[in-house]
C-alpha cells in the first residue's frame, strides 16, 4: 500500500500537463485492468478449447472400447481376404472358406483397433494405439509417454493420462485410459496368467493440436485487439470531455488570474460551468474585488509604515551609536583611574616592602594591597575586553587581512607559554605542517591562540600536556587545542562563547571566548569545541579560510 502511494506521489510531482497525467494514469489502469482480464479470459478460452479435445478424445476412447467389446462377444469378427491382407500368426483359427470358395480373415479386437487407426490416420482425422507392456505383438510397443501411463494404471495411481506433445512440426493431444481383462479376453490372454479386472493394456489416442492452438492464438490476438480498440476509444472520449469540461474553463480562469496579477484586468468574470469550476471562479472574482478593494488603501499605509519605519530605523541607530560612544567613554575613563590605582598599589607594596613596621602589619597590608590590585587587575581586563567586544560587534574594529603563516603563528605563541606552563609541569605537542597560510588579521589570530592556549594551560593538571595540531593545507584551515583536563559539560558547551559566562571558581572576565568568537566570525570563520573521547578532557578548534575575495 505504501508503494502505491509512493507512485502516486510521485507521479504527480511529474512536471507535465494535468491532460497527460489523466490520459496517462487512466490509460494505465485500463491497460491493468484489461490486461488481467484478458489473462483470465484467455486462459479460460484456452481451457475450453482443450476440454473439448479432451472430450473428444475420450468420445473416441468409449467408442473404440464398445467396439472392442462387441467384437469380443461376438468372438471376433471374419472380413473378407485382400491379397494385401496376411492371417493372424497369433490366432488358432486365423482363416475359413465359404462353400463358394471365397477365404475370409479372422479380426481380434486388437487387429481392428489398429485398422482403424491406419485408416483414420490415413485420412488425417486422428490416431490411436493399442499398446502393453506384455506385448504379444512387438508394433504395439509403447513410447514414452504410453509406458509411463501403464506403469501409473498397473499401480492404481491414475485412470487416464493426457498431455499436449509436439511429434515432428505438429503438435498433438495425447489421451490414454487403460484396458481391463473381462471374461471374453480370456479366450486369448489366460496363457498370460491375467484374471477379470486386470490391466491388460491401454489405447492412447493422439488428435491433431494446431489447429486448435490456431483458434487459441488467434482468439488472444483478437481479445487483445478489441482491447486496444476499445482502450483507444476511452482515451480519445475522455480527452475530449476533459478538454472540454475541465481544461478550457482552467485555462481561462488560469488567464483570469494572470491578467490580475499583472494588473492589465482589474475586473473578472465568472466562468458559467455549472459545476464546481464556476464555484471555484466565482469565489476567485470575489478574492480578487476583495483584493482590489484592498490595494487601493495599501499603498497609503505602506507609506506611512515605511515612514515610521525609518524614523524608528533613525532612533535605533543613533541610540546604539551612543549606547557605544558611551561604553567607549566609560570604558576610557574608567581605565584611566584603575589603571592609576593598580600603579598606587605597586608603588605602596614596594614602600611598605622596605618599611620598618612590624613584619605581621606589613604582611596583612600587602595581602590587601595584594587582593585590591588583583582585583584593579580583574577590572582593567574587563574593561579591555569589553571595549574590544564591543568594537567588534559593532563592526567599526578594523581588520588588517593579509597572508599568514599560521605555522609560525601557532610556534610563537607556543613559546610564549613555554615559563608558564613548565612551572605548571605541563608540556606543549604541536603537530603543525610547514607553510600553512591563511588569510585574515595576524594580530586578531594571535590573540584568540592566547586566549585559547592560556585556557587550556589553566585547566590542565600537572605533567600533563597540550596538544596543537593544524589541519594540512587546504580550505578551510582548521587549528585544534587540546587539553588534558576535566572537559566541558554538555549544558556549558553551548553557553561557554556567550558574553560574560564563567565556570564556577574560575576568574576570569567571561568575555575571552566572546572576544574570539567575533574574531573567527569576522573571518566568515568557525569556533567550537567537544570532549576528546580518550584520555578526558576537552578540545577547541577554529577555521578560517586560506582564501577570501579582497573587498
Amino acid at each position: 500500500m505504501h508503494t502505491i502511494k509512493q507512485l502516486f506521489a510521485e507521479f504527480r510531482a511529474l512536471r507535465i500537463s494535468l491532460s497527460l497525467k489523466f490520459i496517462i494514469g487512466v490509460a494505465a489502469v485500463l491497460s491493468l485492468a484489461m490486461g488481467v482480464s484478458l489473462y483470465f479470459i484467455t486462459k479460460n478460452h484456452e481451457e475450453l478449447i482443450i476440454k473439448q479435445v479432451d472430450l473428444q478424445a475420450k468420445t473416441l476412447f468409449r467408442q473404440i472400447i464398445i467396439t472392442r467389446k462387441w467384437i469380443a462377444d461376438h468372438g471376433g469378427i471374419f472380413v473378407e481376404k485382400v491379397p494385401w491382407k496376411e492371417s493372424s500368426p497369433y490366432l488358432t483359427e486365423p482363416e475359413i472358406v465359404d462353400s463358394a470358395g471365397r477365404r475370409y480373415v479372422k479380426e481380434s479386437p486388437a487387429m481392428v483397433t489398429k485398422e482403424l487407426s491406419k485408416y483414420a490416420m490415413e485420412k488425417e482425422l486422428y490416431w490411436f494405439h493399442i499398446t502393453s507392456l506384455k506385448l504379444m505383438n512387438p508394433e504395439n510397443a509403447p513410447d514414452d509417454f504410453e509406458k509411463a501411463a501403464l506403469r501409473e494404471f498397473e499401480f492404481g495411481q491414475k485412470k487416464d493420462s493426457f498431455k499436449i506433445e509436439k511429434i515432428g512440426a505438429y503438435h498433438y493431444y495425447r489421451y490414454i485410459a487403460p484396458l481391463y481383462i473381462e471374461e471374453s479376453c480370456l479366450k486369448c490372454h489366460a496363457h498370460q496368467d491375467y484374471k477379470v479386472g486386470d490391466v491388460r493394456g491401454a489405447i492412447s489416442i493422439s488428435i491433431p493440436m494446431d489447429y486448435a492452438l490456431s483458434m487459441i492464438r488467434s482468439g488472444r490476438r483478437d481479445m487483445v485487439l478489441a482491447s486496444m480498440i476499445t482502450i483507444s476509444l476511452l482515451m480519445a472520449v475522455l480527452y475530449i470531455m476533459m478538454k472540454e469540461l475541465v481544461l478550457r474553463p482552467v485555462s481561462e480562469l488560469n488567464r483570469s488570474m494572470r491578467e490580475f496579477s499583472s494588473g492589465r484586468s482589474p475586473e473578472t468574470s465568472v466562468i458559467r460551468t455549472g459545476d464546481e469550476l464556476e464555484v471555484l471562479s466565482r469565489s476567485f472574482v470575489d478574492m480578487s474585488r476583495s483584493l482590489s478593494e484592498y490595494h487601493t488603501g495599501l499603498e497609503e499605509k505602506v507609506r506611512v509604515a515605511t515612514k515610521s519605519l525609518e524614523q524608528a530605523n533613525a532612533r535605533l541607530t543613533e541610540l546604539n551609536r551612543k549606547k557605544s560612544d558611551f561604553i567607549a567613554e566609560v570604558s576610557h575613563e574608567l581605565r584611566t583611574p584603575l589603571t592609576s590605582i593598580k600603579g598606587a598599589m605597586d608603588y605602596l607594596s614596594s614602600k611598605l616592602s622596605m618599611s620598618s613596621m612590624p613584619g605581621a602589619d606589613i604582611d596583612d597590608i600587602t595581602d590587601f594591597l595584594n587582593v585590591i590590585r588583583n582585583n584593579a587587575d580583574r577590572l582593567i581586563r574587563m574593561v579591555n575586553d569589553t571595549l574590544d567586544l564591543e568594537r567588534i560587534e559593532s563592526g567599526v574594529v578594523e581588520l588588517h587581512f593579509s597572508d599568514v603563516n599560521i605555522s609560525s603563528l601557532v610556534k610563537d605563541v607556543v613559546t610564549g607559554f613555554h615559563a608558564i606552563a613548565g612551572r605548571k609541569g605541563v608540556a606543549f605537542r604541536a603537530a603543525v605542517p610547514t607553510d600553512v597560510v591563511i588569510f585574515g588579521d595576524e594580530d586578531m589570530i594571535r590573540q584568540v591562540l592566547i586566549n585559547l592556549i592560556s585556557n587550556a594551560l589553566s585547566v590542565s593538571p600537572g605533567n600533563s600536556e597540550i596538544e596543537i595540531t593544524v589541519s594540512a593545507p587546504g580550505d578551510p584551515v582548521t587549528t585544534y587545542i587540546k587539553d588534558m583536563g576535566q572537559g566541558i559539560a554538555e549544558y556549558e558547551k553551548e553557553r561557554i562563547f556567550d558574553k560574560y559566562y564563567t565556570k564556577r571558581g574560575k576568574g576570569g572576565t567571561g568575555l575571552g571566548l566572546a572576544i574570539c568568537k567575533g574574531i573567527i566570525e569576522a573571518h566568515k570563520g568557525e569556533i567550537g569545541v567537544y570532549n576528546n573521547k580518550d584520555g578526558g578532557g576537552s578540545t577547541f578548534y577554529f577555521s578560517i579560510p586560506a582564501r577570501r575575495e579582497r573587498v
